[in-house]
């Protein structure tokens, strides 16, 4: 499946996968396929099993933390603009990342590659190393429990974004506090 054709159809089958199942981690391949306006078959045809499907999920938030991690060029700059940087590109991974944050599913599911050490993760040590060198991360803040912030941060914004906040208002509440959070 490598046309061009076949591409779009699996990624639009994986956005509308992403979209229905942070909304209801128990809605069908059916939801799934309805999203994406293609048959039940199509999706089938792509995703024999739902495993398969929620694999491919987890494959392609990986690659869109990657992704999002370069577009925020963390050796440029102060490592406190650049740490805000990589909080705004994961922020507009929304409901991606959401996905796999969802407790039902990641207590059903295994997500391959997770708990891997990647170059995102590797990058971001490297970044958060340079900002305590900078003095503009708080010392007695760990690697570790700043990423964890990030992360509880961002999840926060996008549960704002869920009941109702604006997209803007959750990204500058999460920056906020992201920069008096990690601050000396």
């Amino acid at each position: 499946m490598g046309t061009g054709t076949s591409n779009r159809t699996r990624r639009a089958i994986l956005e509308a996968a992403a979209t229905v199942l942070a909304k209801n981690p128990k809605a069908s391949l059916g939801d799934v396929a309805a999203a994406a306006e293609v048959g039940r078959t199509t999706v089938h045809r792509y995703f024999p099993e739902r495993s398969d499907l929620m694999q491919a999920l987890g494959t392609d938030v990986l690659e869109k933390v990657a992704a999002a991690t370069d577009r925020a060029h963390t050796e440029d700059g102060p490592a406190a603009a650049a740490l805000e940087r990589v909080c705004q590109e994961f922020f507009e991974l929304g409901e991606a990342l959401t996905l796999m944050f969802e407790e039902s599913l990641a207590a059903t599911w295994q997500w391959e590659g997770w708990e891997d050490e990647t170059e995102t993760s590797r990058e971001l040590a490297r970044l958060i190393d340079r900002g305590h060198a900078e003095g503009a991360f708080d010392t007695g803040l760990d690697q570790d429990w700043i990423i964890q912030i990030l992360w509880s941060l961002l999840y926060a914004a996008w549960q704002r974004t869920r009941v109702g906040g604006t997209k803007h208002e959750a990204l500058t509440l999460c920056l906020r506090t992201l920069r008096k959070t990690v601050s000396p």
